[in-house]
């Protein structure tokens, strides 16, 4: 009998993940935010249902995306770059009350390496993460929120900076003069590296733990974006002259190799 993956937020990540999956022969469903998307994934052989995390609760039939579950994918985002205010936590506070009424036990929470501060420098998942922006304070908080659950074995995966399909990073940068922090090491990752940690979590049922996911190869900025925009006949963004005694914050894993025993499949 084939396991059941329940996805909360099918996306630009979600999405490619649930098909993934569905030739690996898991059987998947998942949430969108609008009922157009919805019925756009049902046409295309998904289980889907409109559902809004909010400040004020969830809406939708969240309980029928949970039931007969064996696993939940959470890539529910933030939206704190926009500097709307919002509560973060409390959207997922009411999230979390509503799993831990279902069945539900084995979830994977997508997370960010903004929990840890850049004067942090080089950090594994076995250093404390020491937030400095707001964004980073509240994702912080949803991880410990979910990690401490009684009901739920929670593994947290901190993505770095995202990359593949048509989202390329320096197409926002390109042209741009006088960037600061030039000389600070990129942690990004590509979307086929993050489809294979998520499905090497559940194929091994590794819960309970926590992978920072960044691809291991961390050039500078300066270097690595102008390099990248030549080649795709961008104008390369210039960057001014740095402090060399500035500390940056550089993302690696330990527990990538030690318990998912994971090959990164794209380089920068």
């Amino acid at each position: 009998m084939s396991k059941t993956v329940a996805m909360a937020g099918m996306g630009w990540l979600g999405l490619p993940l649930a098909r993934h999956l569905k030739t690996l022969g898991y059987s998947v469903k998942g949430s969108v935010t609008s009922e157009e998307k919805a019925n756009s994934l049902r046409k295309n052989g998904f289980h889907a249902i409109t559902m809004i995390v909010t400040e004020g609760g969830v809406t939708g039939p969240i309980q029928l995306l949970l039931a007969d579950t064996d696993y939940l994918v959470i890539m529910i985002p933030p939206g704190l770059r926009r500097h709307t205010g919002a509560d973060h936590v409390l959207k997922m506070s009411y999230l979390l009350s509503e799993i831990e009424k279902s069945s539900v036990r084995n979830v994977i929470l997508v997370s960010s390496t903004s929990v840890y501060g850049d004067g942090q420098g080089m950090v594994t998942e076995q250093e404390v993460p020491k937030p400095e922006t707001l964004a980073g304070k509240q994702l912080l908080q949803v991880e410990q929120l979910f990690f401490t659950s009684e009901r739920l074995n929670t593994t947290i995966v901190r993505f770095g900076g995202l990359f593949g399909g048509s989202r390329q990073p320096v197409r926002y940068l390109a042209g741009r003069k006088d960037l600061s922090n030039g000389d600070a090491p990129v942690n990004l990752i590509h979307r086929s590296d993050c489809i294979g940690i998520l499905t090497e979590i559940i194929k091994q049922e590794a819960f309970g733990h926590i992978f920072n996911a960044v691809l291991p190869s961390h050039p500078k900025k300066r270097e690595y974006y102008s390099d990248i925009a030549s080649k795709l006949d961008l104008v390369p963004p210039q960057y001014s002259e740095g402090d060399s005694e500035e500390i940056f914050k550089q993302v690696d894993s330990v527990n990538l190799d030690t318990i998912l025993d994971y090959s990164f499949k794209h380089s920068l």
